[in-house]
């Protein structure tokens, strides 16, 4: 398949704008969170507090995603994501803004994380479920929503990478200010798109009527009911791994702020190149095959990096820690924007939000509280082998609610 093919989704023009303007955006976004997670370790030295830092920022969309996927659902998704831009920029101002005052209260720095997680709560179904109103061929939605997740996963590629030479040699704040000027790019893009009128056009009705809906929904679809599952396990039981890089980088690799971007670009490369070759791969990609695959890819290769002493080895298996772990997230994604009805998609996409952030937090808390117990390598092996016996378990559900042809 030719290079253009791959990002075909691209010459929508209102497209292009919103994949532009997140792809700086989540680039400085990665910048802050990587920052964070150094800054409280520094503070700290524990893995615990690790766990407990990305707890503060991603446990709020649990709690709130639902109430965010009805307000994708039930108002103007269009000025529901300005508004969550914004709040997100006055985060990283408030954010940048202690850290020159050289405020290392680790306490409000998991304040401003909250606050953060709960305009996320609202933001990722907003986002997420307005693709399908940004592409206008829907032929071309799979190749937008890898796209999509290719925008987010270089963002993680280049911004920890940035985030750990920025860090060694400028300190954090600069990684703070470096996502709060990066939201100029994203709010000029979303107020450039421009939508044929009624586009955003809603009908009100009871937020608990909705959810129940919803649930009713999710019950009836099977397929996506199934992905889900597997997102909420791997999010809770797998991947959060990485709530221990920053302890491999000081107690295995031996090193500093710059070596925990490496480890984190390693895992970028893996889930860029994932991104890109499942848009390469567009409606023809066997999705069952896929998740199974890669779901099974992840497991083996964390049981080998829970015991890699060799930096050149680690960084190679995190490369496919990333490209798999990507691979299952936007086969699901996928899964979930091209089957979901119109009228649901808000609220199923906040579903995943809750998969996704509602449990990589509290698997983060665990391994942060068992690693000092059983041992860093062991509860890392123990994940890895969990991630295999996830993808055993849904195997013949992939296969009995995939059609043949997929």
């Amino acid at each position: 398949m030719r290079l253009s093919d791959s990002l075909i989704s691209l010459r929508n023009r209102n497209f292009s704008l919103f994949f532009w303007g997140q792809m700086i955006s989540r680039v400085g976004m990665w910048m802050q969170r990587t920052a964070v997670i150094w800054v409280v370790y520094e503070i700290t030295d524990s893995a615990f507090m690790i766990g407990v830092a990305t707890f503060a920022e991603q446990f709020p969309s649990f709690v709130f995603s639902v109430r965010g996927g009805i307000i994708a659902d039930q108002y103007n998704r269009y000025k529901a994501l300005m508004v969550t831009q914004v709040l997100s920029a006055l985060q990283a101002v408030a954010l940048a803004a202690c850290s020159f005052a050289d405020n290392k209260n680790v306490t409000l720095i998991l304040l401003l994380s909250v606050f953060l997680g709960i305009v996320n709560a609202y933001d990722v179904p907003v986002r997420q479920s307005m693709i399908n109103e940004i592409v206008e061929n829907k032929e071309e939605l799979p190749n937008a929503v890898a796209l999509n997740s290719s925008l987010n996963t270089f963002a993680r590629l280049i911004g920890p990478a940035f985030a750990g030479f920025v860090l060694a040699k400028y300190g954090a704040s600069f990684c703070f200010v470096a996502n709060a000027v990066s939201f100029i790019a994203v709010i000029g893009g979303i107020a450039a798109m421009r939508f044929p009128a009624n586009t955003f056009e809603t009908v009100k009705t009871r937020s608990r009527g909705r959810f129940k809906e919803a649930i009713v929904y999710l019950r009836q679809n099977r397929l996506i009911l199934t992905v889900i599952i597997i997102a909420a396990l791997s999010n809770l039981l797998v991947l959060p791994f990485v709530t221990l890089l920053p302890v491999y980088t000081k107690e295995v690799f031996h090193g500093n702020a710059a070596t925990f971007g490496w480890l984190n670009a390693a895992m970028g490369v893996g889930a860029f190149a994932g991104s890109f070759y499942l848009a390469a791969g567009g409606k023809d990609v066997d999705f069952r095959r896929q998740l199974q695959l890669n779901t099974f890819m992840m497991g083996a290769s964390l049981v080998l990096f829970a015991y890699s002493s060799s930096l050149p080895v680690s960084l190679l298996l995190l490369v496919l820690l990333g490209f798999s772990s990507i691979c299952q997230t936007s086969i699901i994604i996928t899964i979930v924007q091209t089957d979901t009805d119109k009228a649901f998609r808000g609220r199923i996409m906040s579903f995943i939000a809750m998969a996704i952030f509602g449990m990589m937090p509290l698997g983060s808390l665990l391994v942060g509280r068992l690693a000092p117990v059983a041992g860093n390598a062991n509860v890392l092996c123990v994940e890895g082998l969990l991630s295999i016996i996830i993808g055993m378990a849904f195997r013949k559900n992939l296969i009995a609610l995939f059609q043949p042809d997929k």
